[in-house]
């Protein structure tokens, strides 16, 4: 009778197995993916591929699948369309969203593996007849899922300092839009074609939250508006415009065709193509978008077969009897070839008078290089390449303090280029400005932690740094320095601490005085800035010792009890570090009634800090038990 009752629920409309593998191989069709969580999609995508070969073996069993045997794959493969709808937003949705929610992006893919560990865990091996090899397979898979980790904290913190610095609104020297030029080039969101389809991104998100989470949404349109404003493009209002392109702003009476606009620029085309995949765009936009290496359709995101670009007569035609019946103006084309940079053409002799004998003519000529390599990326290049760097490097030395103070910013506004950092280090810069942190001026001093921050994004760099016995003088500036300095130093101490030999480094060099002291100092805003260091100093058994004192438990109990979100996120951070190394630190705690702080973050806190309190809620029961 039951094998009667099997027989008749085997009855199936379509192939299950079929319909997952699917699945499977539509997302291992995705291209590639926003670099914050590039790495992790790629591992859940690898995971993906090694269960290929395990369906191959489902669908050669020859006996019907029974009903449980189907309501597995079904819950097998909603597990892989929550997998896959996870990837489809790190493929195609906002760099900026992306990289602001890390945490809540990372317990996702966390969700995500848990799903396939159950789905991996409960499958029913008799009913379906599977064989002892592929039950291995599937057992190891199980395994694997379930072992599957997030990334780890430090890369986490990383991108949270980066959005702190580029966030903050009291700063607009030259450094800022260094930082800011340079975290747009880790998301690459840097170029024209990058920044607009950042745009229409960020547009889809707005349309998807319709309405809510107004002041997150800001958030992200006003660091877009910041990147844009380093390239050298007009600022985006998505909310309120969500089609126009800005220039149509002065002519609110007249709405343009969406088919007219170009999907890269916004804008009305004036020679609309064709490429393989049916799409239009203007002529200039896509051939640029080609030259980037680019091989996919930047509107369906699908790679193409060719790049050949077929003219829309028919569409150029109605744009042009619409301009006439309307009395439009085309737009005049931009040519970049004609654009004269501010300052290029007197850049060589900017740099031959660098090395004068008459000190006024030295001085004008570094102000000058200074400015010129302030917001244009390729003067900056050419600087360097007429040979400017090695002499900037020796008036780092020169006696005269405003020469001193130029030629540093000069340097750091130079770093701001990828292959400069390394030129900048090879010429012996690094022990030349850690000479100007100690004993220039007090803006020469502010300016060379952001120049170390800005080298230092370079790992090698920060080896070099620390050997060259940068920490001391950056954590004297911490203690020291003006509030810009402050913000300075403990910008690129965070950045050095990275490095595993720079932690002992930075302790021994008597930083932990400095940041503890900046936790009592709430009108610097720097907290979360410091408890970040202290997060990665804890680490090492050095810092456990010198960090690790009744009063800093007792300030981090506080912090959990009245500071805000971040602050008890971070908080709770450096306290399970702490108590996982050293279970006396859970009874200090307890002993400054952490508990209920603990409870009130489990249910109310950001999701790290929930996890975060969870954790260390473990601990203490483990504690009691012992």
């Amino acid at each position: 009778m039951a094998e009667g009752n099997d027989s008749d629920e085997s009855t199936w409309e379509y192939d299950p197995v079929e319909e997952v593998q699917r699945v499977i191989e539509s997302v291992v069709q995705f291209g590639d993916y926003r670099r914050t969580q590039r790495r992790e999609c790629h591992n859940l995508v690898r995971r993906f591929k090694l269960m290929l070969p395990i369906l191959e073996e489902l669908r050669d069993i020859s006996q019907p699948f029974t009903k449980n045997g189907v309501a597995w794959l079904v819950q097998f493969k909603e597990a892989l369309l929550f997998a896959k709808d996870l990837l489809k937003l790190c493929n195609q949705g906002s760099k900026i969203y992306l990289s602001l929610e890390t945490e809540t992006i990372m317990a996702t893919f966390q969700k995500a593996y848990e799903k396939l560990s159950q789905a991996f865990g409960g499958v029913p091996c008799e009913e379906l007849g599977i064989s002892d090899e592929v039950k291995e397979q599937l057992e190891l898979m199980h395994v694997q899922l379930k072992r599957a980790r997030r990334r780890t904290d430090t890369q986490d913190i990383e991108l949270a300092m980066d959005m702190m610095v580029v966030f903050s609104d009291e700063d607009d020297r030259n450094s800022d839009s260094a930082i800011i030029e340079r975290l747009a080039k880790k998301l690459e969101l840097h170029s024209v074609e990058e920044l607009n389809i950042e745009t229409m991104a960020i547009r889809q998100l707005a349309e998807e939250r319709k309405g809510q989470q107004i002041e997150s949404t800001m958030r992200i349109i006003k660091l877009l508006n910041k990147f844009k404003r380093v390239a050298g493009m007009p600022e985006t209002s998505v909310l309120d415009d969500p089609v126009a392109p800005k220039m149509l702003e002065r002519c609110p009476s007249l709405v343009i065709p969406h088919e007219f606009l170009c999907p890269i620029t916004l804008e009305i085309m004036t020679d609309p193509v064709i490429i393989a995949s049916g799409q239009t765009f203007e002529r200039e936009s896509i051939e640029k978008w080609f030259e980037a290496n680019h091989k996919t359709c930047p509107k369906t995101r699908q790679p193409l077969q060719h790049m050949s670009l077929a003219p829309n007569c028919a569409l150029r035609s109605l744009i042009e009897e619409w301009c006439v019946n309307n009395n439009f103006k085309l737009p005049k084309k931009y040519d970049s070839a004609k654009e004269s940079c501010p300052g290029k053409e007197e850049i060589p002799s900017l740099v031959e008078s660098l090395g004068s004998i008459h000190l006024e003519e030295q001085r004008k000529a570094v102000e000058k290089i200074r400015m010129v390599s302030k917001e244009n990326a390729e003067n900056r290049v050419l600087v360097a390449e007429c040979g400017g760097i090695p002499p900037l490097v020796q008036l780092l030395s020169y006696p005269d303090s405003k020469i001193q103070e130029h030629a540093v910013t000069a340097l750091l506004n130079l770093s701001i280029d990828e292959g400069n950092k390394r030129l900048i280090s090879s010429e012996g810069a690094i022990p030349a400005i850690i000479e100007v942190l100690e004993n220039g001026s007090c803006v020469a001093k502010e300016n060379s932690a952001a120049t170390l921050f800005s080298l230092s994004m370079l790992d090698e760099i920060k080896e070099i740094v620390g050997q060259s016995n940068g920490l001391p003088a950056l954590v004297n500036l911490l203690k020291n320095g003006t509030v810009r300095g402050k913000k300075d130093a403990i910008t690129a101490l965070f950045n050095l601490s990275l490095n595993q030999a720079n932690k002992g480094r930075a302790i021994r060099a008597g930083i932990v005085a400095p940041l503890v002291q900046l936790l009592k100092d709430v009108n610097l805003g720097l907290i979360d800035e410091a408890l970040s260091i202290l997060l990665l100093l804890v680490s090492n058994s050095e810092g456990r010792q010198e960090i690790g004192q009744l009063s800093f438990i007792e300030t981090l109990v506080e912090f959990m009890r009245e500071g805000s979100p971040k602050n008890k996120e971070c908080a709770a951070s450096v306290l399970l570090e702490l108590c996982l190394n050293n279970s006396s630190f859970i009874l200090a705690a307890l002993q400054f009634g952490v508990y209920e702080h603990l409870i009130q973050i489990k249910q109310n806190g950001t999701n790290r800090a929930q996890r975060k309190a969870m954790a260390i809620l473990e601990l203490i029961t483990k504690s009691e038990q012992i």
